[in-house]
């Protein structure tokens, strides 16, 4: 027994009553590095449709498609400049709705990014703001005075490092970004700019789309009176951003967003069997995700960042993060990813030995298992480690304003491969935006398609089962054990109990559990009798 207790809270839906995306598997495409049908050496609209074959073979149920918006690019598609149509280099409006339509067809729902803490400085409603102090959009945005000395108005700190705020002659005062400079802070207090937002989020909606992804939703509103941050405690973390020594107190999670949550709920519902979930960064973020999601309200679920930056994988990480989201009445729903276009792939932090493709199953396993939505980031089905990108190709500005301090997001944003033996791994006849990583071409797609042993077929019988079993679907959590390199976790749900166990060290760990388990899925020599996991090993069984 650990800190979560074997009869633990039932999930919140009758397995009759369940929403789709309760306890879905949601395939991530960062559409930049996916796959390119016009040789511009972009991925794009078009050449995401041409590959939603494989995405649908994996058994999923939705694919999360991250920002294709007309956009400078600064930020690579978070910093949008129109909110209702297609960048040119992804494509165009007709080139979404075919791809939702083959979407659907293949039984894969479809989520898009919104991104309501910011536009790019590009945006027609920024361009209007910073003309005047009185004109209609004036207040769209957050400006303040400067202080007497001409210094902005108080200590706040971007993300991406430096001021959070930039002086514009125009209107003779700073604004305000939590980002990148080109990317200024809406001003989400007003209503006006919520229409406006939800309005965006309607024409997606009226197209068809299941759902939204919400991007740095906690950063949609500040401390009106512009409060400096107090300095954050000594600790044991590197800082090598200027915004690591601050808690975010003012800039950012303020309580008057819950409402504007609300409204966004409300239109969705209105639309019927729709999706949202929260991407909610910072230090201390799972008060925030529980207030996010709490009732019937809010917003569906919120993306867990327990495991997107951690530098270990270990049972005492799984339990910990798991006692957060215990299955309380009115709790959210928790959703977990253990790599993202942001975060450096788990592969290359986790693990440094020589089976790679072992630990890569251990870890798609696992996800599966956990009580909650999983993430796949593309790539993640094939085992990809962290692509290494030299100093003069990096494009990240994160990336190379912390060089070499960080991996960065570059080497999680390296073009998918397709075929082995094709000009760069049938991504693009044309040179990517990003070099191919030379270690990931022997891992396409079509090399482990052919292999039975590969971890993409693997990934294919793992995801399988989670779907054909509503005890890891929506059951209830459990924890036997968790001590060494030994992790047990149980499932429950209608009369089923399913356990899965897991080694995830490289030496064997003596395993004592009662007999009387049917095996479903065992992994790199584990038996499911067998007194003793091996080195990566893992299984999942039903009680008999």
């Amino acid at each position: 027994m650990n800190a979560l207790s074997r009869q633990a809270a039932p999930a919140l839906y009758p397995a009759s009553q369940s929403p789709w995306w309760h306890g879905a598997t949601i395939y991530q495409v960062y559409p930049r590095s996916f796959a390119d049908s016009n040789g511009d050496g972009i991925g794009d609209l078009p050449g995401i449709t041409a590959r939603l074959d494989h995405i649908a073979s994996l058994g999923v149920d939705a694919v999360w498609i991250s920002p294709f918006y007309p956009s400078p690019m600064h930020d690579y598609g978070y910093d949008v400049a129109d909110y209702c149509d297609v960048a040119p280099e992804f494509g165009t409006l007709a080139d979404f709705d075919a791809l939702l339509t083959k979407a659907h067809g293949l039984g894969l729902r479809v989520i898009i990014d919104q991104v309501y803490a910011h536009t790019s400085w590009d945006h027609a409603w920024f361009a209007q703001s910073r003309t005047s102090r009185n004109n209609p959009r004036a207040d769209w945005y957050v400006w303040a005075d400067p202080k007497a000395d001409g210094t902005p108005p108080n200590n706040w700190q971007s993300v991406f490092g430096g001021p959070a705020w930039t002086w514009d002659a125009r209107r003779g005062q700073y604004y305000m970004h939590n980002f990148l400079n080109s990317q200024p802070q809406l001003n989400v207090h007003n209503l006006a700019v919520q229409d406006a937002l939800l309005d965006a989020a309607r024409f997606w909606l009226d197209r068809g789309v299941d759902g939204f992804r919400l991007d740095a939703l906690n950063f949609a509103m500040f401390d009106p009176a512009l409060r400096d941050n107090p300095p954050a405690p000594p600790g044991n973390r590197r800082r090598s951003r200027s915004f690591d020594f601050q808690q975010h107190k003012y800039n950012q999670s303020q309580p008057q967003i819950l409402p504007f949550l609300e409204r966004i709920r409300a239109v969705m519902d209105s639309y019927g069997a729709t999706f949202t979930v929260a991407e909610i960064g910072g230090a201390n973020p799972v008060a925030e995700m529980k207030a996010f999601t709490h009732g019937d309200a809010r917003l569906n679920t919120a993306y867990n960042f327990a495991f997107l930056y951690a530098q270990d994988l270990s049972p005492e990480r799984v339990v910990n993060a798991l006692a957060d989201w215990p299955g309380d009445a009115a709790e959210g729903w928790p959703s977990w990813a253990f790599s993202n276009h942001d975060a450096p792939r788990h592969l290359t932090r986790w693990y440094a030995g020589n089976d790679s493709a072992a630990f890569a199953k251990l870890c798609l396993l696992l996800l599966l298992s956990l009580r909650g939505n999983a993430f796949l980031y593309q790539g993640e089905e094939l085992g990809l480690p962290q692509g290494e990108v030299a100093y003069d190709h990096l494009r990240d500005p994160e990336a190379i304003a912390n060089w070499p301090l960080t991996l960065g997001r570059d080497g999680a944003r390296t073009p998918m491969p397709w075929q082995v033996h094709a000009t760069n791994a049938g991504f693009s006849s044309g040179t990517p935006w990003l070099p191919l990583d030379p270690r990931h071409a022997a891992l396409a797609v079509d090399a482990q398609d052919a292999d039975p042993q590969s971890v993409l077929n693997f990934a294919r019988a793992a995801i399988a089962l989670r779907g054909g079993h509503p005890a890891l679907r929506r059951g209830s959590l459990g924890v036997v054990a968790a001590r060494g390199t030994l992790l047990i976790l149980e499932r429950r749900h209608d009369g089923e109990t399913l356990r899965a166990a897991f080694n995830l060290g490289d030496v064997t760990v003596a395993l004592a559990h009662e007999p009387g388990w049917q095996p479903l899925l065992t992994l790199n020599g584990a038996e499911v009798d067998s007194a003793s996991l091996p080195p990566l090993g893992a299984w999942i069984a039903r009680k008999a």
